[in-house]
This record gives structure tokens, sequence and C-alpha cells, in this order.
């Protein structure tokens, strides 16, 4: 099991891309959660095995429909105490 923690930057706030992150975490079995974070990114700490957190992460290269996704970023040192990861579970957490 892996676990990265990483900002998506861009558009993504107010376009439903939380929502859209925990439907599709869910749909391939990742736990984890996903939080708006107060530089305008999406935060998600997420778990799973490398090759379907890689497959995630692919996905959130696009996004859903009205989201511009500029990149993505390791968080190397988090804006506050991260949410602790529930096996099982992938969920919208409150924001940073």
């Amino acid at each position: 099991m892996s676990v990265q923690h990483i900002k998506i930057i861009g558009r993504v706030q107010g376009i439903g891309f939380r929502r859209w992150a925990q439907d599709v975490a869910n749909q391939m079995h990742l736990s984890g959660w996903v939080r708006n974070s107060s530089d305008g990114a999406v935060e998600i700490m997420v778990k799973g095995e490398q090759s379907v957190i890689n497959q995630f992460l692919q996905k959130c290269q696009t996004g859903p429909a009205f989201a511009m996704v500029l990149g993505i970023q390791p968080v190397v040192v988090p804006t506050a105490a991260p949410a602790p990861i529930e096996d099982g579970q992938f969920k919208i957490v409150a924001s940073a």
C-alpha cells in the first residue's frame, strides 16, 4: 500500500472537483480524503495500490467537466494537520 499527498492546481474549486474525486476514488476502491485549500487548490490524500493511485492521478489531470487542471504537485509540508485516512473510505473533509 502506498500513500500520496498531493495538490491539484488550477480552476478546481467551485466546480465539483471534490465530489468528482470522491466518486472516482470510491469506484477505484481507494481510501483517503479531499479538501479545498486556502490557496485555491484542491488537496488530496490517497491510499491504495500504487498502480491504482497512478490511474487515479491520471484522471485528476483532467478532472470533471468544468475543471482546468494546471498541474499536480506533491504536498511536502501540509498547511494544516491532515485528516486521518480511514481504510475503505474516501471522503470530503473540511477545508484547510
